[in-house]
């Protein structure tokens, strides 16, 4: 994608449907005159008496206990510097998002016009009673260590100033974990930092706190090496001057053991590498160019140990590790402050939960056969649902031993139960799908790639390398729209209706006619209906000149799937085809079955059905919790439609007792666990959550997954395919560009997990 393009894309991300990321929306009800009376006059005094007798009730009635205020005045924003308040807000809305989709937490991003440290102290302090704590963001140095200490001492809520800790604490816990793996005493070891900044100093503190020797640091910023007879330091930067006079951050690097780059890219050479002991260790997190490249830097040391910035490497230094679960357990308990003691605690924790076996999902997010700690997992990935779980805890835990928390929890249990039921609102597997299809691109061939939505997600799985496209149609409308949405990478395009690829299309034909030839298929008619452009789509999976095929973004389903069923045909030991759909919704994602293929199954079509959907849960490193659907509970109707749900679970019951699967169950109890529990406490579902519906029919899978999608206004990934021999997957008419990139990862993943079992 071009630059141009590009930036035109991210403008109309910001300003389309709706200006900005984030918006208010209401906790209660507001729909009759009633509600309204409570939410505001004459209701709302009550509330506001309890605070006045008690300044404490303001988290008992409000949502100040779930609110942070992120707050800037633009002076240090990203690589861009000093542009201002209203120029940093895009900035401040993206990290309301992050607290939002990874902890749960309410955001209002403050922008403060004014570069005195004064004003802004006292701006901060006067909004404060709003907020249940405060993230400051983008404050250059060294205004912004002032402002942190001060806010700190004056206020009676946690503040942290990301930029300086975040990374810190990150780094934190890939040190003592790549320490272990080197053999390296915390107490010995020499550290070599390049740049002297918030973030390198506020690393420097938290690895000194962690045993480093202060005199075993050497910091550089761009005027050279801090030495003791410079006189343009701060108060913060003097203790770690040294006495020894470096000429260069080379001749410092000798026999060094870490290295901590948080400077610019490329500066750091294969030789300096070459000079440091053995086992280096090397956090070059300089973006988006470390200063040095991972590459390089493995292929000059098979002994180093290598962190970076970035997430097309391992050990990716993120600091949505860390603020939104450090902010979390601060809030949860209520907390003054964020002090050292809870910093440490969430080093800790993301330590040791590298060190845990991976969950399944994790694993299969990263395309990894199984991550385990070692040189290239020392920290976390930023996917792992663990780190809800894990850090929110340690750090209330560690507010409520050193004194600073006000609301102490007492049940541990309980609490991690909730913290995890926060992820529901999160719907993280779309970035999973994503990020898992990355890992390993594959060719898909897109069937109506000259109709422009299905070409700019093409140029978007491009782009984003997510799958390799081939575009199949009109070849010079395709190329006009090419240079209509600015997509210039030489990608193949192929027109079956064209005189062109006539080799390549007697050749499918001349295959389509073998297998078809004795059901009353002509040589002469092969060869007509290789022109068309999803019997030649598929033949290209077929014959391994594809990977996977995406289509029917502007033909009916039937007319679609006719030439699959064909040319692809059926799975080993699959008897059927099915599509199940995921649905995006508060609780987490939902598959529900069979949405656009069986009419009216039978109860061994359903036992197939279920089976297959169970197959995909997996593949998307989910344990599949099924209630088979109907308008009935448990033997409560002897009608046949409700009878064939209970025979197809009695025989799942019987072959396959480990899978939690139950039913007949009506959708109510099916997804109210209490309701379940207290009537059915017998139910295989009582005390899990289920997370995939199988319906009776086509009719009310249906009905139901569009209903959530236009009224909930639930994302949608599918229909996902099942049962064909080759990745094959089927659009909804008139998809969105976002439906046909997530399907294209779909393919992607389908073809990834085909490959692995051929």
């Amino acid at each position: 994608m071009s630059k141009q393009s590009k930036r035109r894309e991210a403008l109309v991300y910001h300003a389309k449907p709706t200006p900005g990321k984030i918006k208010v929306v209401p906790t209660k009800k507001y729909a009759s005159q009633r509600d309204l009376a409570l939410a505001y006059s004459p209701g709302v005094a009550e509330p506001c008496l309890e605070i006045k007798k008690d300044v404490n009730n303001v988290y008992k009635y409000t949502a100040k206990g779930n609110l942070v205020a992120v707050i800037s005045n633009g002076t240090a924003v990203l690589g861009l510097g000093n542009i201002g308040p209203e120029a940093s807000k895009p900035v401040m809305e993206g990290k309301g998002l992050l607290f939002k989709i990874f902890a749960d937490i309410d955001v209002f991003d403050i922008e403060v016009d004014t570069e005195d440290v004064d004003a802004f102290i006292e701006t901060v302090k006067n909004i404060a009673p709003t907020f249940g704590g405060i993230n400051l963001e983008d404050i250059k140095a060294p205004e912004a260590f002032e402002i942190e200490k001060r806010l700190k001492e004056e206020l009676d809520i946690p503040v942290m100033h990301d930029d300086q800790h975040g990374t810190a604490i990150i780094s934190s816990a890939a040190l003592l974990n790549a320490l272990e793996i080197a053999e390296k005493d915390i107490k010995t070891v020499k550290v070599v930092v390049s740049g002297a900044g918030s973030a390198a100093m506020a690393c420097v503190n938290l690895y000194v706190a962690l045993g480093v020797k202060p005199e075993n640091i050497t910091m550089f910023d761009s005027e050279g090496v801090l030495h003791k007879d410079r006189t343009d330091l701060l108060d913060s930067q003097i203790k770690y001057a040294t006495t020894i006079k470096y000429n260069s951050l080379a001749e410092a690097m000798v026999n060094s053991d870490v290295f901590l780059g948080l400077s610019v890219g490329n500066l750091v050479s294969q030789d300096m590498l070459k000079t440091m002991a053995k086992n280096p260790i090397v956090f070059a997190m300089a973006n988006p160019d470390p200063e040095i490249s991972y590459e390089l830097a493995i292929d000059t040391r098979d002994d180093i140990i290598m962190a970076t910035g970035r997430s097309d490497h391992p050990n990716q230094v993120n600091n949505v590790l860390g603020f939104p679960f450090i902010f979390r357990g601060a809030l949860d308990v209520r907390a003054t402050k964020i002090n050292e003691e809870m910093k440490m605690a969430a080093v800790k924790a993301l330590a040791k939960l590298a060190k845990e076996s991976v969950p399944e999902q994790v694993n299969i997010a990263y395309n990894e056969t199984r991550l385990t700690f070692g040189k290239d997992y020392i920290i976390p990935k930023p996917f792992d649902p663990r780190l809800i779980a894990e850090v929110p805890p340690a750090v209330a835990k560690a507010a409520m031993d050193s004194g600073v928390a006000k609301e102490p929890i007492v049940d541990w249990d309980k609490y991690r139960d909730s913290l995890l039921e926060r992820l529901g609102s999160d719907n993280k597997i779309v970035r999973l799908l994503l990020n898992r299809a990355r890992t390993n691109p594959k060719r898909v061939v897109y069937a109506e790639a000259d109709h422009i939505d299905v070409l700019k997600a093409a140029q978007i799985v491009h782009d984003e390398g997510i799958a390799i496209p081939i575009l199949l149609g009109r070849k010079e409308q395709i190329e006009k729209l090419k240079e209509e949405i600015e997509f210039f990478a030489d990608v193949p395009i192929i027109d079956p209706k064209s005189d062109e690829q006539v080799e390549q299309k007697n050749k499918y034909a001349q295959v389509y006619w073998e297998q078809r030839k004795r059901r009353g298929v002509t040589l002469l008619e092969a060869q007509k209906l290789m022109r068309e452009r999803n019997y030649f789509a598929a033949m290209m999976v077929n014959e391994g000149d594809a990977d996977a095929l995406i289509s029917g973004y502007s033909r009916s389903y039937p007319q679609v799937v006719k030439p699959m069923l064909e040319l692809i045909g059926l799975a080993p030991g699959s008897t059927r085809i099915a599509t199940t759909n995921v649905m995006m919704t508060e609780r987490g994602p939902m598959f529900l079955s069979d949405t656009s293929i069986n009419i009216n199954p039978s109860a061994k079509d359903l036992i197939k059905i279920a089976q297959m959907t169970s197959g995909v849960v997996k593949m998307f490193g989910m344990t599949p919790v099924m209630a088979m659907t109907s308008y009935s509970n448990f033997g409560s109707s002897k009608d046949q439609t409700a009878t064939k749900v209970r025979e197809a679970v009695s025989y799942l019951h019987r072959r396959h007792p480990d899978l939690l699967v139950d039913g007949e169950l009506q959708t109510d109890f099916a997804l109210n666990s209490k309701m379940l529990q207290d009537i059915f406490p017998f139910s295989k579902l009582s005390g899990h959550k289920v997370n995939t519906l199988i319906f009776p029919n086509l009719e009310s899978a249906n009905i139901t997954y569009k209903l959530l999608k236009e009224l909930n206004k639930a994302e949608s990934i599918g229909p996902i395919m099942m049962g064909l021999r080759k990745p094959v997957h089927i659009l909804q008419l008139d998809a969105s560009v976002d439906e046909i990139v997530n399907m294209t990862a779909i393919a992607v993943i389908d073809a990834q997990h085909k490959g692995k079992q051929s």
